[in-house]
């Protein structure tokens, strides 16, 4: 199992972030800092599948606490966007999430991180059904 978590760097400790899934069996987390949510790219998120990620959460400001004023509702229009486009190619939807930061802080992302690993674990294989192609 692998997941790529993009974060915003302002709002949480991403080395409390990383330490919280160091050692854990079977599971590889790959934490990318941003200046901002806002500032994660379409690109980004499909490029985390292409290197191999089972899931990927975007890990956002608490609503109305982005100091860019509309960063984290940037993120998470292009991570839904994302998730469509996941669904249509035949990977599923749930793969991509957005997990916004509240009061209790870097603990509270760590359990939906958890949650969210969880339901990419049920899930089937990430890999799109292969199409049966006819050359022309």
């Amino acid at each position: 199992m692998k997941l790529y978590l993009f974060c915003c760097s302002t709002r949480i400790d991403l080395e409390d972030l990383e330490r919280s899934f160091t050692g854990q069996n079977g599971c590889e987390v790959r934490v990318v800092s941003l200046p901002c949510s806002g500032k994660v790219d379409k690109l980004y998120l499909v490029k985390a599948f292409e290197m191999g990620a089972d899931g990927v959460a975007v890990v956002t400001c608490g609503k109305g606490e982005c100091r860019y004023l509309e960063g984290n509702l940037r993120a998470r229009k292009r991570v839904e966007t994302v998730d469509e486009l996941l669904g249509e190619i035949g990977m599923g939807k749930g793969r991509v999430a957005v997990i916004q930061l509240g009061d209790c802080g870097v603990e509270q992302v760590i359990r939906e991180i958890r949650n969210f690993r969880s339901g990419i674990e049920r899930m089937p294989s990430a890999a799109p059904e292969s199409a049966n192609c006819e050359q022309v």
